[in-house]
């Protein structure tokens, strides 16, 4: 059985959606304040919530700020209830997160719709795939059930290629996204010294050329088969429409992508939708943590670029304004973090 969490000081309105959704079979959990609210849903983890804006002690947008921010409540369908529907209030509701908004008054038919709805979509999004062409293709068949249907399976073809054939070399603009159906591909680069540098060993399963999609940007290193590979190819629009029509299915898309790798999901997400400046403060951030006690960060800049996703040059001119701004300190390769709090602020909100 369903729960739903309803948060609604009206108590006769709270009572009436409540009978409402029994007679639907959910269990609901009631609350009649804000902080009541978010006590139930930290306890109980409902499958959805609905909350009225105004509240008599924080509104409804703090809420799910509130519940967005903790791993246990994060990502739960949230609907508004309001008895206004001001184009101003929904796009702020929206832009927090919201998946729905309902005006009071709301007939059972509108209520029952939005709840079965994005219970459905939510089913989609923890659903888990196969990471092969028949776990993509059902993917991208269940993502086209919630509008996204200019979307061409049929455009969706498996290339085969020989041992040591080249799929891109670095500096290509990028095309399209490849999935290893079969078989292992290397990434690497050439050094300046003529020497080969394995970047990666990719096998079944695995997705690459997306980062210079993501950033349309010339590759950053070459791919090359070390045995015979069959490759799922992925058309560049239809791999953006899965990247940036909304932040659900991009994150259930991105899951794919990271292979349920927290560490890769974020900075896959990072890719998606923050600046190269925030980006920059994130991976510096990661090595400072990761390289404790030492204060000082030692990488290449080109390296340090490709860790970012984005072109050495862009990186410089990033590394400059955070050094300008005493954010952190530099001498030759050698980067130190002078100002720690400033730079996890950046991070979150650039």
């Amino acid at each position: 059985m369903k729960k739903i969490l309803v948060i609604e000081d009206n108590r006769e309105m709270i009572e009436n959606i409540a009978e409402m959704l029994e007679l639907f079979n959910y269990s609901v959990i009631k609350a009649t304040n804000a902080t009541a609210g978010i006590e139930a849903a930290k306890k109980e983890i409902p499958d959805i919530i609905i909350c009225d804006i105004m509240l008599p002690d924080f509104d409804g947008y703090k809420v799910l700020q509130t519940l967005d921010d903790e791993a246990s409540t994060k990502g739960i369908p949230f609907i508004f209830l309001t008895a206004k529907a001001e184009k101003s209030d929904v796009r702020k509701g929206m832009n927090l997160g919201a998946d729905d908004y309902l005006t009071k008054p709301f007939d059972k038919a509108d209520l029952i719709n939005a709840i079965e709805a994005r219970l459905k979509r939510n089913d989609f999004l923890r659903k888990t795939y196969s990471r092969d062409i028949d776990g993509l293709l059902q993917f991208i068949g269940e993502a086209k059930r919630f509008q996204l249907h200019e979307l061409d399976t049929t455009k969706y073809v498996i290339k085969h290629y020989n041992k040591k054939a080249v799929i891109y070399n670095e500096g290509d603009m990028p095309g399209p996204v490849f999935l290893i159906n079969k078989g292992k591909i290397k990434t690497w680069k050439m050094s300046s010294d003529g020497k080969e540098f394995v970047s990666g060993i990719l096998a079944q399963g695995d997705f690459f050329g997306y980062v210079s999609v993501l950033e349309n940007k010339p590759y950053s290193d070459s791919a090359t088969a070390i045995e015979e590979v069959e490759l799922a190819i992925i058309p560049q629009p239809d791999f953006i429409a899965l990247i940036t029509y909304n932040q659900q299915i991009s994150a259930g898309f991105i899951r794919m992508l990271a292979n349920n790798i927290s560490e890769k999901e974020d900075r896959l997400l990072g890719l998606a939708y923050n600046s190269v400046r925030a980006r920059t403060a994130s991976a510096l951030f990661s090595l400072h943590n990761k390289l404790q006690p030492e204060d000082i960060i030692k990488v290449s800049r080109d390296n340090l670029a490709g860790l970012v996703g984005t072109s050495p040059e862009s990186l410089i001119r990033t590394l400059s304004d955070l050094k300008n701004e005493k954010v952190i300190e530099t001498d030759g390769k050698e980067i130190r973090i002078s100002n720690l709090a400033l730079l996890e602020r950046i991070m979150k909100f650039s």
